[in-house]
C-alpha cells in the first residue's frame, strides 16, 4: 500500500480498532529489528572470522552436541534450529564434507535421516564455543544490569508462553504439526 491508496493509514492512526501498531509498539518494534540486525550480524561476522564457518554451521553442531548421543533426526534438528529441510539438508552437506557431521538412514524409516556430530565436530565446536559465547555476551548481556536482565528473561518467557499456547492451539486443529 501508499500513501495514495484510500486504504493506508500509518501506523498509530487507529491503534484501538484498527491493524496498525501504536506509536510506541512502531518504535520498539523498530528497535527491536535494529538490534536483532546489530546483534545477529555480529555473532555471524564474528563466526566466520574467527570461527571459519557461518553461524548456521555452529548452531548445528552445537544442537547435535546437546542430542541424546550426539544425534538426532533431520526432520527434528530442522525444527529445532529454524531451518527448512532444504537448508539444513544443505548445511549438514558441507558439514559431512568438513568431517564434522555424519549422515544416515534412520533405522526402520525408508525416508528418515540421522544427523550425527563426529568427533571431529566435537572438537571444532569445542574450539568456537568461547568465541561465540563471548560474542553473545558483549553483544546482548555486557551493556544489561542484573535487573534489566530478569526484565529481558520476564519479556522473553511471556512471548514464549503466547507462543506455546498458540503452537498447542494449531496441534488440536492439525494434531501432525
Amino acid at each position: 500500500m501508499s500513501d495514495d491508496d484510500p486504504g493506508f493509514e500509518p501506523a498509530g492512526t487507529d491503534a484501538e480498532n484498527g491493524p496498525w501498531l501504536s506509536d510506541r509498539q512502531q518504535v520498539v518494534w523498530r528497535r527491536w529489528l535494529a538490534m536483532w540486525r546489530m546483534v545477529d550480524a555480529r555473532i555471524e561476522r564474528d563466526m566466520q572470522q574467527h570461527g571459519g564457518m557461518p553461524f548456521a554451521y555452529y548452531l548445528v553442531l552445537a544442537m547435535l552436541s546437546e542430542a541424546p548421543d550426539r544425534q538426532m533426526r533431520m526432520n527434528r534438528l530442522s525444527e529445532i534450529v529454524g531451518f527448512s529441510q532444504s537448508r539444513l539438508s544443505h548445511a549438514v552437506a558441507r558439514l559431512e564434507a568438513l568431517g564434522w557431521v555424519r549422515r544416515e538412514q534412520a533405522e526402520g524409516d525408508r525416508r528418515g535421516q540421522i544427523a550425527g556430530l563426529t568427533d571431529a565436530g566435537l572438537e571444532r565446536l569445542k574450539k568456537v564455543a568461547p568465541l561465540h559465547a563471548e560474542t553473545v555476551r558483549a553483544s546482548l548481556f555486557d551493556p544489561l544490569s542484573d535487573e534489566q536482565l530478569g526484565a529481558l528473561e520476564s519479556i522473553f518467557d511471556a512471548i514464549q508462553a503466547q507462543e506455546s499456547d498458540y503452537e498447542r492451539q494449531m496441534r488440536e486443529i492439525d494434531p501432525q504439526r
